[in-house]
């Protein structure tokens, strides 16, 4: 079933975490798969979560492209977008260990946006970092580096790995301050719907710990054994669907 616009807009209303909560509820991967690691971190923790459909490259800028390797180009990239099912998310992978020059800047994320680009993703780095929060434009980084040295895009559409995570052309991809993670295509309408109900079973633990009245050890358990019963039930009507 095609993921709609209206489904997108419920997972954009979710920080990553609750989404990676609901996920796990219907136990279709393991719970230590699926999302990127620390090294790839929100440029911008200030923005509203980012959610799209990844559009994969390679990058390189470490040398001189050389003859024979296959190169991409941004027109060439910005093209693909119209493939995706919905808004893309740009996945670089840089292939230069550690990296050498940045990613993007101004002008790559100017473009990406004007294409209708959610967000930027890199194993590598970024610059012009003012001028892209400016635009409101979500990235996701591994470094921040001022030069672009050899600058060039290598294949595109490719699987690449990203922060431990390997990202397919059109996954669905979900990131804010918290980190990045993959939703299962299947399952995105479900978690989006389901992702409130989590968040309000949550409150039962936070309104007792957060509360004014007397905590105490038996208080607490008893308020963790319910909200364990809010998520069997959660599970429960998962499984029959």
């Amino acid at each position: 079933m095609p993921i709609t616009r209206e489904t997108l807009d419920k997972l954009a209303r979710f920080d990553t975490p609750t989404l990676c909560n609901a996920i796990e509820l219907f136990d279709v991967r393991p719970r230590d798969a699926g999302f990127m690691d620390g090294r790839i971190r929100a440029d911008f923790p200030e923005l509203p979560p980012m959610v799209g459909f990844a559009a994969t490259a390679a990058f390189r800028s470490g040398a001189p492209p050389a003859g024979g390797e296959a190169y991409g180009s941004l027109s060439d990239q910005v093209e693909t977008f119209a493939e995706l099912p919905g808004p893309a998310v740009v996945v670089f992978q840089d292939l230069d260990d550690p990296p050498v020059g940045a990613t993007f800047g101004e002008v790559m994320c100017s473009t990406y946006q004007a294409f209708g680009s959610t967000g930027l993703i890199t194993s590598g780095g970024g610059r012009d970092l003012e001028q892209v929060l400016a635009l409101g434009y979500p990235v996701f980084t591994g470094s921040t580096i001022c030069a672009h040295a050899y600058c060039h895009i290598l294949h595109l559409g490719l699987p690449v790995r990203v922060g431990s995570l390997t990202v397919r052309q059109g996954d669905l991809l979900h990131g804010d301050r918290n980190g990045v993670t993959s939703i299962p295509p299947e399952i995105a309408a479900e978690v989006a719907d389901v992702a409130e109900d989590f968040v309000q079973a949550e409150r039962i633990v936070l309104d007792y710990v957060q509360g004014s009245g007397k905590k105490t050890p038996q208080g607490l358990t008893d308020v963790r054994r319910e909200f364990s019963a809010v998520v069997d039930e959660l599970r429960k009507r998962i499984a029959q669907h």
